[in-house]
């Protein structure tokens, strides 16, 4: 199965795994999944670093090559189908990188491994939320 994993998944994934939940740890560790890691996720890390609003243990361009060699993860381009899907997208969340990751994930019928609490059901789009362990009751 094809795996999204939106920004702080690839985040956690990388550096903090047991913040994940334990469904998403097990999907991420499962080597019969793909990982995907989306040019919008790249592109709001890189963001959030100029401004000082994220930190990182290593540079972003590094961790990427890494978890490209270790987990295989492989990258996600933005395309125009996907930019264009945008419009059939309700307007539940204002962040672009965040919507722009849904398109993705609609478009490519993937789950999407995210730390947002909650979309629309009548998104087409399987979201598998992946907050603190210590967040979710009966783990």
């Amino acid at each position: 199965m094809k795996l999204l994993l939106d920004t702080h998944t690839f985040i956690w994934w990388d550096s903090e795994p047991a913040r994940l939940s334990l469904h998403a740890l097990a999907l991420c560790q499962d080597r019969q999944n793909v990982l995907l890691l989306s040019v919008v996720s790249v592109w709001e890390m890189q963001i959030k670093l100029q401004l000082g609003k994220l930190r990182l243990a290593l540079p972003l361009k590094e961790i990427i090559e890494t978890q490209q060699q270790t987990n295989s993860i492989e990258i996600l381009p933005v395309t125009l189908a996907h930019v264009l899907a945008l419009e059939n997208l309700p307007a539940y969340h204002k962040d672009p990188f965040d919507r722009l990751l849904v398109a993705q994930a609609t478009g490519l019928i993937n789950p999407l491994i995210s730390t947002q609490p909650s979309y629309p059901p009548d998104l087409s789009v399987q979201k598998l939320t992946c907050v603190h362990r210590a967040h979710i009751s009966g783990e």
